[in-house]
């Protein structure tokens, strides 16, 4: 049996882009060049995740949530085991077509559950290095669809909405530490988005290689 192709949140935002650039990604005949990826944001998202852990095992909310309106009405998802495996890149959520021909995998940040309801809400951090627009949640649309869907197939009822958690610098104190002001952002999601963006990733890479180039793979 041939190994399925395994798509994520970052690689569906390249068909969007290019499908000719992510069925030849995929199919691993060819691959756009990537630009060098900072080792910041991965280094502020390393500790984001421990500082919301502490707070999880007191059973209370970070105080950035609690500055930016959230109180009893949710609490963080406390299986650690469970979280651990959702952010793991290489293992995450997970979910695969009839066919067992693609697996789509997404890790998240963290998960809130609604008190009331017990269903769960997805919370993404974000670094940003200047101040937060208006239309800044656009940008992640798809991948809070995606991982709703993920979630939702793997049995786990979500809330119709997800959080972006921006930090953005806003100065260095005299002794050296570096303050973020935080940005809550509250996310309408849509789940069938998601589905459907999968579905067309299926088929495309089930297909032949489009033919319509851009400036990165034409010629290949």
């Amino acid at each position: 049996m041939t190994k399925p192709l395994t798509i994520s949140p970052s690689s569906l935002s390249l068909m969007k882009e290019c499908e000719r650039c992510f069925w030849l990604t995929k199919h691993k005949i060819w691959q756009r060049p990537s630009s060098p990826f900072p080792s910041l944001p991965n280094g502020v998202d390393r500790i984001l995740k421990a500082h919301f852990d502490k707070f999880m095992r007191r059973g209370e909310l970070p105080p950035e949530l609690k500055k930016n309106g959230l109180g009893k009405e949710v609490k963080l998802f406390t299986d650690e085991k469970l979280l651990a495996l959702w952010r793991n890149n290489r293992k995450g959520l997970e979910w695969t077509d009839e066919e067992g021909f693609v697996i789509l995998r997404g890790a998240v940040d963290n998960i809130l559950v609604e008190t009331a309801s017990k269903k769960l809400i997805v919370i993404d951090y974000k670094t940003k290095g200047f101040p937060v627009k208006e239309d800044a949640h656009e940008y992640y649309q798809n991948q809070l669809d995606i991982y709703n869907f993920l979630l939702r197939m793997n049995g786990y009822p979500t809330e119709d909405y997800a959080y972006l958690l921006f930090y953005v610098p806003s100065e260095v104190t005299e002794t050296g530490e570096m303050v973020f002001d935080t940005v809550l952002r509250k996310v309408e999601i849509e789940p069938t988005i998601g589905e459907l963006f999968f579905e067309e990733a299926v088929n495309l890479l089930k297909g032949k290689c489009p033919a319509k180039a851009c400036g990165w793979c034409k010629g290949i």
